[in-house]
């Protein structure tokens, strides 16, 4: 039983504690190349704010992780043939995000940690958009820029989707539910125009057209010892970020 995990707790337990910092992990459920498990992001994040938030309740921190969020925006992928992908339109994400920081306000909670493990996820509008209508703090992380220098250190390239970064967590925490031998070894197309590839004009990438097995990145140098590697870096920076928020006084400069 996690004391800092909602799921794992009753009532009576809950009750007694004054929590100061709420974590929400937030996933999808999509293809992720053809090895990879339709849940990765969902078993990614749901790793990391378990052992985060443990991290920094046992360093005295009163954080509670409430349940992933399943579904993610994959608007994008809905064209792949064959690519059941369980989604939501970014406004429906966003209206969700608002219902859980309304009701975690009226249960006293103030500070909140959006911990987002999808990269269709864009959830900053949602910020955003919350900003003047609640008086709880809200803050976000997308994990996979919490350690740049991790990137370059541990993976010959960590890869966008279902690559070698991925597939190293996946074999380091879901290792029953990776098949290796179906991998597909991740190219991206190209677009026609060259101001898309440099990165200066965005699209929204359909995912059938982008890629060929809905992989981007190469998995095939993933290992087990790189995924726990990278988790561990990722949970002392969120988990030191907590322990930091949770002692935190709320006045009228917070967070400055």
């Amino acid at each position: 039983m996690k004391d800092w995990m909602l799921t794992d707790q009753n009532h009576e337990f809950v009750r007694s504690k004054t929590w100061e910092v709420a974590v929400l992990p937030c996933g999808a459920t999509e293809p992720h190349n053809m090895h990879l498990p339709y849940g990765t992001d969902v078993l990614e994040i749901q790793t990391l704010g378990d052992k985060a938030c443990e991290y920094a309740y046992r360093k005295g921190a009163n954080v509670i992780c409430l349940p992933t969020m399943p579904f993610g925006v994959n608007t994008n992928t809905l064209g792949v043939p064959g690519g059941l992908a369980c989604s939501v339109n970014p406004s429906t994400l966003y209206k969700v995000i608002g219902d859980i920081v309304d009701s975690m306000e009226r249960q006293g909670v103030r500070k909140i940690l959006l911990l987002n493990g999808h990269g269709g996820n864009e959830i900053k509008p949602a910020l955003r958009e919350l900003h003047n209508h609640t008086q709880a703090f809200l803050c976000m992380c997308d994990f996979w820029r919490m350690a740049p220098d991790k990137d370059k250190e541990l993976f010959v390239s960590p890869g966008d989707h279902g690559g070698e970064m991925e597939t190293s967590l996946g074999l380091a925490f879901f290792p029953e539910l990776v098949k290796m031998e179906q991998a597909d070894k991740g190219l991206v197309r190209k677009t026609r125009f060259d101001a898309i590839n440099k990165g200066w004009v965005s699209i929204t990438r359909p995912w059938h057209l982008a890629t060929t097995n809905t992989g981007m990145g190469d998995p095939a140098a993933a290992t087990a010892e790189k995924g726990r590697a990278y988790m561990d870096t990722l949970v002392e920076r969120l988990g030191d970020f907590l322990v930091q928020l949770a002692a935190a006084k709320i006045d009228k400069r917070f967070p400055y």
